[in-house]
């Protein structure tokens, strides 16, 4: 049940693909640079992988960096320098943008407001693998605005160093000396004013930067889910193989009747055979894990129809009861208010990295065109009724056009102008070859 709230809210969001546009033609070279970006590395998936993930962690992180897609680290431990030198050559470095673990994620506020990073630190354990044993040493990556600072440490184990707070083995280092990163150079700098690293809250408050999950209020909900329907798995278990009584069945021989439970022998003048029967409450354990699944969908604010089934009788409705737009986003204003919510923490992240992809590239790349922080168009993902609005534009202008050729291929379609263009143009030539052809009707005149 946690696993289709949180997917439910990622699918509103970007299940209907949202466009991102510069604001200028799409012949410009910004807008044909943020549709790189974006295609190139998946973004919208990207969007929806982190929007799951941050349901259940309530932080999420998106990093954007300025090199290559593939990692080639392999391929120089294998080739000498100079090979290695002419085999990069064919590969070109490029802005990308890429998820962070959030547990490895340690960001530093700026003093009088927790709301703001002056750095962001990326740690992560190494474990160096040779014949005789395994080292590990910790990698720092500490982002400041400008530069990126490389760090490595060695890490000792030490007596008692185990930690079972959380129910399982976790093993905890003394952070030792620290040791060369193997880079050429420790300190980068980026080309970049601000940092690199993008922070995206599930639910935000003013008091911490840490966010709030979608799960952590019902958390006690879903546990007493679980619980209900283990005792009601008992209780259906023992009504199905229930303790039999009746007469002694001692030297029964092959007429004897054989029971699979247990069987309680008493006098024949007491009972005839029977089975014994509790009350296990059924009805009522189904009647609490339905109010139990209402008030998991209500504090979660996703209708419980959204899925297509109920439970009990007063459960909002199968949510197929209205077809037109309004009504639907009527019955879906919970989860589009929720979906809204998340979508105002990613508007700003996203924006954000694919400005720094163009820095980044005018920074480091051989591009040259005037950056601009671009605009994303986000869809609700609730089905339109294109009739529908034809209808009202009709009303409001009067039946005038509302709508040109190349606006409707474009929308019809989900094409750029470019691809738009070219269709107009195949039109125009079957148009063109059409009208070439001799009218039939000029073999009807009579031949004076």
């Amino acid at each position: 049940m946690a696993d289709v709230i949180v997917t439910k809210a990622a699918d509103l969001l970007v299940g209907e693909p949202p466009g991102f546009e510069s604001g200028l033609p799409d012949s410009s070279d910004q807008q044909r640079a943020i549709n790189r970006y974006v295609e190139e590395n998946d973004l919208v998936k990207l969007i929806h992988e982190s929007a799951v993930g941050n349901g259940y962690r309530g932080d999420a992180w998106i990093k954007t960096r300025y090199g290559y897609r593939t990692d080639f680290s392999e391929i120089k431990n294998v080739l000498s320098d100079e090979a290695y030198e002419a085999f990069i050559a064919n590969y070109e470095m490029e802005p990308i943008i890429e998820h962070i673990a959030a547990d490895c994620v340690f960001p530093e506020t700026s003093r009088g407001n927790i709301k703001a990073f002056k750095a962001v630190r990326i740690a992560s354990v190494e474990y160096v693998v040779s014949k005789n044993d395994e080292k590990p040493f910790l990698n720092v990556e500490r982002h400041v605005p400008g530069f990126i600072i490389y760090e490595r440490y060695r890490l000792h184990e030490f007596e008692g160093g185990v930690d079972n707070r959380w129910g399982y083995p976790l093993q905890v280092y003394k952070i030792g000396e620290r040791v060369p990163t193997g880079r050429d150079e420790d300190i980068v700098e980026t080309g970049v004013p601000h940092l690199l690293v993008h922070h995206i809250p599930y639910k935000s408050v003013d008091d911490d930067w840490e966010g709030v999950s979608g799960l952590e209020k019902i958390e006690s909900l879903l546990a007493a889910i679980n619980d209900r329907i283990v005792q009601i798995d008992y209780i259906l278990w023992k009504h199905s193989d229930p303790t039999a009584y009746g007469p002694d069945l001692d030297g029964g021989g092959d007429n004897q009747v054989r029971l699979g439970g247990a069987y309680i022998p008493v006098a024949k003048e007491d009972h005839k055979p029977g089975y014994m029967t509790w009350d296990g409450q059924l009805t009522s354990a189904f009647k609490e894990l339905e109010v139990l699944i209402s008030l998991v969908f209500q504090l979660s604010e996703t209708p419980q129809w959204l899925f297509g089934t109920v439970l009990g009788e007063n459960s909002g409705g199968t949510g197929t009861s209205h077809t037109d737009s309004g009504s639907i986003k009527a019955r879906f204003m919970p989860i589009l208010s929720k979906v809204k919510r998340i979508r105002m923490h990613y508007d700003k992240a996203i924006r954000d990295a694919l400005w720094t992809c163009q820095l980044l590239d005018l920074a480091h790349g051989e591009y040259d065109f005037e950056d601009v922080y671009p605009k994303i168009n986000w869809k609700d993902g609730i089905p339109k009724n294109a009739k529908e609005e034809a209808e009202i534009m009709a009303i409001r202008t009067g039946d005038k056009p509302t709508l040109d050729v190349k606006s409707a291929i474009k929308r019809q379609d989900d094409v750029d102008d470019e691809k738009a263009d070219e269709i107009i143009r195949r039109i125009d030539d079957d148009a063109k070859r059409t009208e070439g052809f001799v009218e039939p009707s000029i073999f009807n005149d009579g031949g004076e």
